[in-house]
């Protein structure tokens, strides 16, 4: 089975970013120190419609407030299709709060040699949604207090981790000016006399710390995870030498495929000793995944992102988000709730890549729909088939297969376009939940209208759902040769030298649910 192809979004967001820059191209005469996008159209969408649907879709998605207004918050900073979900749920706990600034401390990726703390000393930044100013006079302040403090704009130039976390606080907080720093360098003194520093400046202005930061880069899925969790926990002691010590011992147990446990580690000690100093007492993990649990992630090779919050609330460091659907899974049994769900996720997982070019993350199903299961999706617009591709043999739980092959099924399948938005009112969604495929001695095993069928011969293959054959009206010989002509072997091959694998299926649909 192809996997969702990456190229062509990037293609479409770079080709919307075009003209996104082209309109921007005059106005910099106008504004030398306004800091133009970098990767608009490529970690999120260059339309200032598409960007404000993609926020507030995320934002309508986020995880319920664990912490009432947050002195700090770490939050991802990929592509919003991999990572905008996380970063909503941070920036959520904040979300109401009457903050005036907004301090964004992101990480250098783009200047190895800058040890220092970099201000942006224009006026502004541009995202697609229009200019968020910057607070001057703070960043003014900063450089006199602290000589580690530089103004050094081509630092700010190509680098994404404050560009992202943008367009969320123009949604959240359209009255908050901006302070963009790029904290150069993990060390530790540097981060906490920043830290100090800037808690002295903002310590009579209603201020919210952003702090930057994705977790570990190219490890397994499972891998990820495990290593995530034990930074996310480190994080939220608020502990620096706790959270050096974790990703220290990351690298000494030599994980395959671990380049960094957190891509971010200097915007969050520098966060971690501003908050201290501000007040903050409590870390709370707010949530975690990783881009293999994403609809169009890859599994074998995935980058994790974590959000935390820092207040000054009484009690300990609440880790508890992290132990959230731990439940063993189980073979699904299927309420009618779990496939309302499931068919309800289907649907907005096409809708929300047609209309903000992102897709929700598969969440809040319950532990049955964390088994891996084989399953297919269908498309149909007014009783005709528009797309019906599936996976017989499963490699990631059935909660985050059904949103991979739901795409696959409206983009990909090859006898089809694309699937348009103005489709959408007329498709109708059919899911099929697959059992286990087992091999049978020959057609007499097979049952028209029980089993699915996939036939093999001669290196070629092709399968049917148990619902095919009695929808065409098919006997089970007749089944048998659409089935060989499907595979391009002619018909009544299956006769002699074929092999034949059976499976069952729960088959819904949405108009079962109207």
């Amino acid at each position: 089975m192809r996997k969702f192809p990456l190229v062509v979004f990037v293609i479409i967001l770079l080709t919307t970013g075009i003209g996104v820059a082209m309109a921007l191209q005059g106005k910099k005469q106008m504004d030398h120190h306004v800091r133009e996008p970098a990767v608009a159209g490529q970690f999120y969408p260059a339309s200032e419609a598409m960007l404000q649907r993609a926020v507030e879709k995320f934002l309508q998605d986020a995880t319920p407030v664990r912490v009432k207004r947050p002195i700090a918050i770490i939050v991802p900073h990929a592509g919003y299709i991999y990572s905008g979900q996380i970063a909503a749920d941070g920036f959520k706990q904040a979300a109401g709060g009457d903050y005036d600034i907004v301090v964004i401390l992101g990480t250098n990726h783009t200047s190895a040699e800058f040890r220092k703390v970099s201000l942006y000393n224009g006026s502004g930044f541009r995202t697609p949604l229009g200019v968020a100013p910057i607070d001057l006079e703070i960043a003014q302040a900063l450089a006199a207090a602290n000589p580690e403090c530089t103004m050094e704009r081509s630092v700010h130039e190509r680098e994404h981790s404050i560009e992202v976390q943008v367009p969320f606080v123009q949604i959240l907080f359209p009255k908050a000016k901006i302070l963009p720093a790029i904290v150069g360098t993990p060390e530790v003194g540097l981060c906490n006399r920043f830290g100090q520093t800037l808690a002295s400046v903002l310590r009579d202005r209603k201020a919210l710390i952003v702090a930057s930061s994705d977790l570990s880069h190219y490890p397994s899925a499972e891998d990820a995870r495990a290593v995530d969790h034990e930074t996310l926990r480190a994080v939220a002691t608020m502990d620096p030498a706790t959270l050096r010590a974790a990703i220290a011992a990351h690298r000494e147990r030599r994980i395959p495929g671990l380049h960094t446990s957190a891509c971010g580690e200097a915007p969050m000690l520098a966060a971690m000793a501003a908050a201290k100093a501000l007040g903050a007492t409590r870390g709370v993990v707010i949530s975690y995944a990783h881009s293999g649990d994403v609809s169009i992630g890859d599994r074998s090779r995935v980058v994790g992102y974590g959000a935390v919050a820092l207040s000054a609330e009484e009690g300990r460091a609440d880790t508890s988000a992290l132990d959230e659907g731990n439940t063993a899974p189980q073979e699904p049994s299927l309420t009618p709730a779990d496939k309302k769900a499931m068919l309800r996720f289907v649907r907005e997982t096409i809708s929300r890549y047609l209309s903000t070019q992102t897709v929700p993350l598969a969440r809040g199903f319950s532990p049955d729909l964390q088994y891996p299961q084989g399953i297919f999706v269908t498309l149909k617009k007014k009783e005709q088939l528009r797309g019906c591709i599936g996976r017989i043999v499963p490699d990631a739980p059935l909660s985050k297969l059904m949103g991979t092959i739901a795409l696959q099924s409206a983009f990909e399948d090859p006898r089809f376009k694309p699937v348009t938005a103005k489709e959408l009112d007329d498709l109708e969604i059919e899911i099929s939940v697959l059992t286990p495929m087992k091999q049978v001695k020959g057609p007499g095993d097979i049952v028209v209208g029980r089993d699915g069928v996939v036939l093999r011969k001669g290196g070629r293959s092709a399968v049917f759902l148990p619902q095919v054959a009695p929808e065409q009206g098919w006997g089970r010989d007749e089944m048998l040769d659409h089935l060989s002509m499907k595979a391009g072997l002619s018909r009544g091959s299956w006769r002699e030298g074929a092999e034949f694998f059976t499976f069952q299926a729960i088959v819904f649909s949405e108009k079962e649910f109207q």
